[in-house]
């Protein structure tokens, strides 16, 4: 599966784009501007994703990446 892939399969299951999931990361404390925020690692973001909006680890990891500026 393409990275593209793996973000339209986030998307169809949150109802919410990469970039909306980024904000909601920034305002929960997890992103800073086009980084983790200070002191987070990996898996507290991917643990949120899978907490918060039911994705498996592939797809939290897809969405982890695009937060760090992976885009394809």
């Amino acid at each position: 599966m393409s990275f593209q892939a793996y973000l339209d399969n986030v998307q169809t299951k949150t109802g919410k784009s990469p970039d909306a999931l980024k904000a909601l990361a920034e305002a929960a404390g997890l992103v800073s501007g086009d980084d983790l925020a200070h002191g987070v690692k990996a898996t507290q973001v991917t643990d949120w994703l899978k907490s918060e909006f039911d994705l498996g680890h592939g797809h939290a990891m897809s969405i982890y990446a695009y937060f760090k500026g992976k885009r394809s």
